[in-house]
């Protein structure tokens, strides 16, 4: 007979018959437990990436800022209003656009510390069977 989830029910089973499936239990929760630490890995391999892609993408903006900078500095020395003021605003606008690129790549790599992985859901595990008996 089996529970409206699905379950055998194994109330009426014999001793001997419940220790005979021990083996076949362990070998599931071992693959169960395998199988989770590798979409575990997964996860997290594919969040650092991502995270660093933005991180580079950060970079990228910020390296290109350096030089409107100098590029304001020169233009605000010597020549007219329209030009200094235009490469200042060009400037903080790609200051905007690298804190947002930062930002997004640290969410990211925050996502991965914020997971459970599959050695603290194992410990977790034990800890309640051993509080149990």
């Amino acid at each position: 007979m089996t529970s409206p989830r699905g379950f055998k029910d194994r109330a009426d089973d014999s001793l001997l018959t419940l220790i005979g499936d021990i083996p076949e239990l362990v070998r599931n929760l071992v693959i169960a437990e395998v199988e989770a630490a590798k979409k575990w890995a997964a996860r997290t391999a594919k969040d650092g990436g991502w995270g660093a892609l933005w991180m580079f993408a950060a970079l990228f903006v910020l390296f290109w800022a350096v030089p409107v900078l100098g590029t304001f500095i020169i233009a605000g020395l010597s020549s007219w209003w329209p030009v200094w003021l235009s490469a200042l605003v060009v400037f903080f606008a790609m200051l905007i656009v690298t804190a947002i690129l930062a930002l997004l790549g640290i969410l990211r790599f925050r996502k991965i510390g914020a997971r459970q992985n599959p050695v603290q859901a194992i410990a977790q595990d034990v800890k309640e069977v051993r509080d149990e008996f």
